[in-house]
């Protein structure tokens, strides 16, 4: 079996539904997590939009949405607007916590990205995607991702 992230509101490679952007309630989605293999320790949840890269007026990085590690290793749903028991990571706001989707001009493609480690992560407080990653990057069991897109109606 592999490690499976999933969701009840979002299709993989569909549409990012509004309700969880800026547009929306902005608060996280509910998301279920299975088939963690055996032997992990702790797991990784990654949000982020690639895509704000190439925005005309944004900094030519990665939109970090939200980031948790060190997140119990078992099957589990975490439900809307609400986190898994673990560490916050820091989000390109400079906070913890989930930011929706808000693309400023052309649809964005989001990525849920989950980690499954052999290890748990000692970081300090609010350690930066960066951080999360390289901390992450020589422990990594199995990965599983679920992917949206979204545009702002204009």
């Amino acid at each position: 079996m592999a490690l499976i992230l999933s969701s009840p509101v979002i299709q993989n490679e569909g549409e990012f539904p509004a309700d969880y952007t800026c547009n929306g309630k902005d608060v996280s989605p509910p998301i279920k997590i299975s088939d963690v293999p055996q032997g992990t320790k702790s797991l990784v949840l990654i949000f982020d939009d690639p895509d704000a890269a190439k925005e005309p007026a944004g900094s030519g990085q990665t939109f970090d949405h939200w980031l948790v590690y060190n997140i119990e290793p078992i099957d589990q749903e975490i439900a809307e607007n609400s986190t898994p028991k673990g560490q916050p990571g820091k989000n390109s706001r400079g906070s913890s916590g989930y930011i929706g989707p808000c693309p400023p001009t052309f649809r964005h493609k989001y990525i849920f990205r989950l980690l499954a480690l052999d290890t748990t992560l000692e970081l300090g407080e609010l350690p930066s995607k960066a951080e999360i990653e390289q901390a992450a990057e020589s422990h990594i069991i199995e990965e599983a991702s679920l992917t949206a897109y979204y545009q702002q109606a204009k």
